[in-house]
């Protein structure tokens, strides 16, 4: 019989090793989406992903995700689109317009990627924005020449680690330059990691690599407790593309 862990009022989460191995890396039900609890799960490398109508859910999955940043090199055609369309990058811009079009742009780009956008439910933006506003969550946008929102990602950002979430485009190979911007961000301040949660073969032509759950986890460790810098990281500002 398979148990699955019920969270209450605490912001106590079960340890991983107590995962299912089928679904791969369930680990609790219930709770809420308090900023504090989202906080907690994220530095203990657990994430919420449940759909509309599902209690919500709570996950680590075995193995993890992951883009090492140096590693990442971007394709010729992405360049060339960057400059036929004349594509600008910012941070922390449009946090809002970005998760909404995250949750109802179809595409099959992020982690759920035979799952359009159903799985950012409502009760999960709200929780988001309000992450965002706390300073946790964070969003790159891609604008086009005509200052039109053209595609972005959102994630949460933590010292030296970036958990990436979702991503979207309207415009050609927009959300690929949304994370050019992203990687060369971080590139230059030396953070090394993008946790992507679970592989798919979008994630795959950009770089990730699956790693075993105990190693991602003790790499969050180092990476969310690393003395931070002078520069504060991960505020509003434009970004090279």
């Amino acid at each position: 019989m398979i148990e699955l862990f019920k969270l209450d009022h605490s912001l106590n989460f079960p340890a991983h090793q107590f995962a299912l191995d089928e679904p791969n890396g369930l680990l609790a039900f219930g709770g809420d989406l308090s900023p504090e609890r989202l906080i907690i799960a994220y530095k203990h490398g657990i994430f919420p992903w449940f759909s509309k109508g599902e209690p919500i859910l709570w996950w680590t999955p075995d193995p993890r995700g992951v883009i090492y940043t140096e590693d990442f090199k971007p394709s010729r055609s992405l360049k060339k689109s960057i400059r036929k369309y004349d594509y600008r990058a910012t941070m922390n811009y449009a946090f809002k317009e970005v998760i909404t079009a995250c949750a109802t742009v179809s595409r099959s780009d992020d982690h759920q990627e035979n799952n359009h956008g159903t799985w950012i439910t409502n009760e999960m933006i709200h929780a988001f924005i309000d992450l965002h506003y706390s300073g946790y969550a964070h969003s790159i946008e891609v604008w086009d020449a005509n200052n039109k929102l053209a595609g972005g990602l959102y994630g949460i950002g933590m010292n030296a680690i970036f958990c990436g979430e979702s991503m979207f485009h309207t415009g050609t190979d927009a959300s690929k330059a949304a994370f050019l911007a992203l990687v060369n961000y971080m590139k230059v301040r030396k953070l090394p990691l993008i946790d992507c949660q679970m592989n798919n073969r979008h994630l795959k032509s950009l770089g990730c690599i699956e790693i075993p759950r105990a190693e991602f986890l003790a790499e969050l460790k180092v990476l969310i407790n690393r003395p931070k810098a002078n520069e504060k990281l991960w505020q509003q500002t434009t970004l090279s593309l």
